[in-house]
């Protein structure tokens, strides 16, 4: 039979193979909100590298529920870290059918955001550590690390017990999650006999610092403790070297990030304290190993919670296949009955969605580079 004629009927057998396989397949749609752009962007590339890295070992794995394989795949959105889009972004996922989102990275868009999920019956998991964000009485909401309380009490008490200081000087950035975060360090502070010398206030998009950090000279502290993001830290501590104030300076998990020594340079070199949620990660150990195939997978190093991103994403896909259902809710049902030992951490929610017993690490940089001192 010649080639022509017999064409059209191995097109028909490919295509009735190929809706054979489609029949067999469920596809799963992950969702990712972080800011893609914007001087966050390095944060919100890293935590959509630790979802797609998850989605590959997933679809590996080929879970099967219900008879069919399910199919992972990434729906990523730039939400800027900006409220406003952030909402956006959650309505155009919720009106696409995605049920699992990863993100918000920013509090002050996890916020407003969660009420859009909420009515959309979506999964989500953020990192956005204002104790708000898990306030909201969403069932369906799980914050995947350390919570402000937690990491703010956490450098009060280093600065208090370790580095052995008196005065401390604040200043935060004014977002939802720098505000929280100083506040937390300012209670803490309190209860540890620290007297707060002095409050400054600038924005997460403020480059020049020089004239708040001239006013806190003035107080002498013996720290500084900064509520904000690596972008405006790196600068910071190059303004206080220039400055000569000879404070330490502290802040939260968003500056235990290689962009602080890549920004900030020597400044930052037993200079800059942080807190980040996760325990020190050891030669040979899991997080290790991990960190290396993210190395390999993506050229870069991990940042601050690619790791914890790509846990929570696994532990999706587990709940899938050992609660037998697709179904957001009976998917949150289980996460809420259940623990996951991830590269990251040991997962377990209470009631609001908040990560028990999460352990927190605090870290300064040598060399530029973050090197872990000590976990609580």
């Amino acid at each position: 039979m010649p080639f022509a004629l017999r064409a059209p009927a191995l097109l028909a057998v490919a295509a009735i193979a190929a809706a054979a396989a489609s029949a067999q397949e469920q596809v799963i749609r992950i969702g990712h909100s972080g800011p893609l752009s914007g001087p966050n962007a390095y944060a919100g590339k890293d935590n959509e590298n630790g979802v797609r890295l998850a989605i590959e070992d997933l679809n590996a794995k080929k879970i099967s529920v219900g008879g069919k394989t399910l199919k992972f795949e990434l729906a990523s959105e730039d939400d800027q870290c900006d409220p406003k889009q952030g909402v956006n972004v959650a309505q155009k996922l919720v009106d696409s059918g995605v049920k699992f989102v990863l993100g918000p990275y920013c509090s002050g868009v996890a916020i407003p955001a969660s009420r859009v999920y909420d009515g959309g019956d979506v999964l989500v998991s953020t990192v956005g550590t204002n104790p708000k964000v898990t306030q909201g009485g969403y069932k369906h909401l799980f914050r995947i690390i350390a919570s402000d309380n937690q990491i703010g009490s956490s450098m009060a008490v280093y600065a208090a017990q370790v580095l052995k200081v008196k005065k401390v000087g604040v200043i935060d950035d004014r977002t939802a999650f720098g505000q929280g975060l100083a506040d937390e360090f300012v209670k803490e502070a309190g209860r540890q006999g620290l007297a707060v010398v002095g409050k400054e206030f600038t924005t997460d998009k403020a480059t020049d610092f020089s004239a708040i950090l001239t006013n806190l000279k003035g107080k002498q502290p013996d720290v500084i403790f900064f509520g904000g993001y690596a972008p405006q830290a790196a600068p910071m501590t190059q303004q206080m070297k220039r400055l000569a104030i000879p404070a330490k300076l502290l802040g939260g998990d968003t500056l235990c990030s290689p962009e602080m020594g890549k920004l900030g340079g020597e400044a930052v070199d037993d200079t800059v304290f942080c807190a980040q949620a996760g325990t020190m990660v050891q030669d040979g150990s899991p997080a290790a190993a991990w960190r290396a195939r993210y190395k390999a997978r993506f050229g870069q190093d991990a940042d601050a919670y690619a790791a914890s991103y790509y846990d929570q994403t696994m532990f999706i896909g587990e709940a899938m296949a050992k609660g037998g259902s697709t179904d957001s809710l009976k998917v949150s049902e289980y996460l809420h009955g259940h623990a996951y030992q991830g590269v990251a951490a040991s997962y377990a929610y209470d009631a609001q969605g908040n990560l028990q017993k999460a352990p927190v690490t605090v870290s300064t940089f040598k060399g530029q580079k973050m090197t872990p001192l000590a976990s609580y």
